[in-house]
């Protein structure tokens, strides 16, 4: 989200070249396109401007606050995308025509509009962390902001992106990996302007095979990857090179400059359409639908026209140019950068969704913290003559330093002796990432392409031998492995868990419920059906099954489908062991049943029996009819951890179960519940009982 270009002033009129010199170009749109279509003039203020900006970062805050008043909101982003490409390519070309463009001009520009507010919120963020954290949140801050502090926080985010990403509600510097995109924009884009212009190339062509080539690769991206397209650079360049095409097509000042009536009305008619275009990207556009996408357009071209209509069009003077929107403009930047930090840690704080007067209270405090950071950090810093020459490597170096802190807080994985972590030392390692995923041991051992297809193939295979237990499922079956192999009574055991796919997949080769790209659901047979009859049949080592992870989806082909998984099994002589499916956390963070500074109370963490009962009911008729065709097979219930007599509770002996809020166990919990397995297992399955 752009906010490197924001304006820092409401007045209109022409502005002197002298202002170029100091730093003031984000007041500037292109005021004439009269010479060719490779050079541009000096540009003049253009309130109308500004208050689109308003109307994105108010979208944004709405979406964040409030998602079900403006499920859109988060296209603000890409309004101010389109914002950024067409005022930086306007300053650069510019400064090209009249030959004065340097390099190191125009990043000290980016550094004195970029560093003041992104530092001090920086600072603000870590401070903040410092005393209210645990460890593996404040580990996740270090990262987050030294990510930040590098301009490659789209990057991490990316890089983190996955089914155990912790929650984006309790990550505070989320925010900024729209200001990666951008910052990297800004590093190749005005390098690339330059040889353009020295070798003499069609700029406006040069830019539009870019932006084409760029918005296939968004349109491929977003059906293929979505998570890639969102994040990464070239897949949402073509938003900026739109503002750049605009800046060099003429097109804004054909539309702004002539004074027939027809120019006239093109220029009502203009702004109008865009208006209406960013209304309806703005309030048709929902999360849960491919983006960017072709879902990016109304809103990029929506902002595009009311750019090109220019500040003499009537909607853009009565309506995008009007005070109140121009001064919220001018405060886009701090305002952006200080409210998502509010909101996550007051939800990380409450431990729980924020009430509406919260979240509301929340965003006033941010613009009050916009407008003093406007105030007394960015116009201080941007207009000061005294030791003007020290401001840029000042700011260099701050931003490095904090970029440096938080790389060493990271390492240092979150500072555990302060005192809010050490307070919370006993219960916070539970919520560490999850080591059991993969190892090198058993993808030596069962090397199946099908694993390239996941990020987490949950192979795990605990010594060097023939699997003896077989833990078959997907994540949820996962989450059992290390009770199985740190229990006194079962640790003699060789366990081999493998596979992404609930069992009841069986033998299908196309399941709706998975998306084409996993093995279980490939378009090809080779599935997860041959992965385990190949296990099974070629080691002829296994002689106890544990079935985990079932899905909810008990329609008419679930049985069916885990009755041949089953069968299959027991004809090569496996006991096979069900676990009925565990309660749920409902989304909840576990974090919240402990207190931490500003939050002395834990909250409570029971359950509802009534829960375990309709979950009990629900699988009922499974249990019932896999043990009349197979009378051999076992059922353990598992729910036995969460419910002590008539109390049920997510925590056990001051302990979390679960590690994070899709309800997979803990290191603890999948302890506590395999030590209530073994116990069972002495008189339902003694044979799987090996302690050496």
């Amino acid at each position: 989200m752009s906010r490197g270009d924001l304006g820092v002033s409401a007045r209109g009129g022409r502005q002197s070249n002298r202002d170029w010199r100091v730093g003031r170009e984000s007041e500037y749109a292109p005021r004439a396109l009269d010479m060719a279509p490779t050079q541009l003039k000096h540009p003049s203020y253009r309130p109308d401007i500004d208050g689109l900006r308003a109307v994105a970062v108010g979208a944004v805050l709405a979406f964040h606050a409030f998602p079900a008043a403006l499920p859109g909101g988060f296209v603000g982003v890409d309004v101010f995308f389109v914002i950024s490409g067409y005022l930086i390519t306007s300053i650069i070309g510019a400064d090209l025509s009249e030959g004065r463009f340097s390099l190191s001009n125009f990043y000290s520009r980016r550094v004195r509009r970029i560093f003041p507010a992104l530092l001090l919120v920086s600072i603000a963020c870590f401070g903040f962390g410092w005393f209210t954290l645990f460890a593996d949140e404040f580990e996740r801050l270090g990262k987050h902001i030294a990510g930040g502090a590098g301009f490659v926080s789209n990057v991490l985010f990316w890089s983190e992106s996955g089914y155990f990403d912790s929650s984006a509600e309790t990550k505070p510097l989320l925010h900024l990996w729209s200001l990666g995109i951008e910052e990297q924009f800004y590093i190749v884009w005005p390098l690339a302007l330059w040889l353009a212009w020295s070798c003499r190339l069609n700029i406006p062509r040069f830019a539009g095979l870019l932006a084409c080539a760029s918005f296939a690769w968004n349109i491929h991206g977003t059906s293929s990857d979505a998570v890639s397209a969102f994040y990464l650079p070239f897949a949402r360049a073509w938003e900026l090179l739109l503002g750049a095409l605009l800046a060099y097509s003429g097109l804004a000042s054909s539309v702004t400059e002539a004074s027939d009536s027809r120019a006239k009305w093109a220029r009502h008619a203009a702004s109008t359409a865009g208006a209406a275009l960013l209304g309806f990207g703005l309030y048709a556009t929902r999360s849960s639908r491919p983006f960017p996408g072709w879902w990016a357009l109304p809103a990029t071209l929506g902002t595009a026209l009311s750019i090109a209509a220019g500040p003499r069009a009537w909607l853009n003077r009565c309506l995008w140019a009007q005070r109140p929107l121009v001064l919220i403009g001018l405060i886009s930047f701090p305002l952006y950068l200080w409210h998502w930090p509010l909101l996550a840690f007051a939800r990380i704080i409450a431990g729980e969704e924020l009430p509406t007067r919260t979240r509301a209270t929340l965003l006033s405090c941010a613009l009050l913290l916009a407008i003093a950071t406007y105030r007394f950090v960015e116009r201080p810093l941007r207009n000061v003559r005294i030791a003007s020459r020290w401001r840029v490597p000042a700011l260099v170096t701050g931003m490095a330093a904090i970029g440096i802190a938080g790389f060493a807080t990271f390492e240092a994985h979150g500072l555990p002796r302060r005192a809010v972590a050490g307070a919370a030392q006993r219960f916070e390692t539970q919520f560490a990432p999850w080591p059991y995923e993969n190892n090198s041991l058993c993808k030596s051992r069962y090397p199946f392409p099908e694993a390239r297809a996941y990020s987490a193939w949950f192979c795990m295979l605990n010594r060097d031998a023939p699997p003896r237990v077989l833990v078959l499922g997907n994540s949820y079956a996962n989450h059992l492995y290390p009770g199985l192999i740190n229990d006194p009574d079962l640790r003699g055991n060789t366990v081999l868990s493998i596979g992404s796919c609930s069992a009841d997949m069986g033998y299908a080769e196309h399941n709706p419920v998975f998306d084409r790209r996993y093995a279980c659901n490939a378009e090809r047979p080779l599935h997860q059906r041959q992965l385990i009859d190949d296990i099974v049949t070629r080691s002829g080592s296994v002689e106890y099954a544990i079935i985990d992870g079932l899905t909810y989806a008990y329609d008419g082909d679930f049985i069916p489908n885990l009755e041949k998984r089953i069968a299959f099994l027991e004809s090569h002589g496996v006991q096979v062991i069900v676990f009925v499916p565990h309660l749920r956390a409902n989304h909840r963070d576990l974090r919240g049943c402990f207190s931490r500074p500003l939050r002395p109370r834990a909250l409570a963490c029971d359950l509802d029996p009534a829960a375990r009962a309709e979950l009990d009911a629900q699988f009922a008729p499974v249990i019932a009819e896999l043990s009349r065709t197979h009378p051999k097979l076992a059922f353990f219930d598992q729910n036995a951890v969460f419910c002590q007599g008539k109390r049920c509770s997510l925590l056990r002996d001051g302990m979390p179960l679960f590690r994070d809020q899709k309800s997979h166990y803990s290191e603890f919990g999948s302890s506590a519940v395999i030590k209530i397995f073994a116990a069972w297992a002495k008189t339902n399955a003694p044979g799987i009982l090996r302690s050496q």
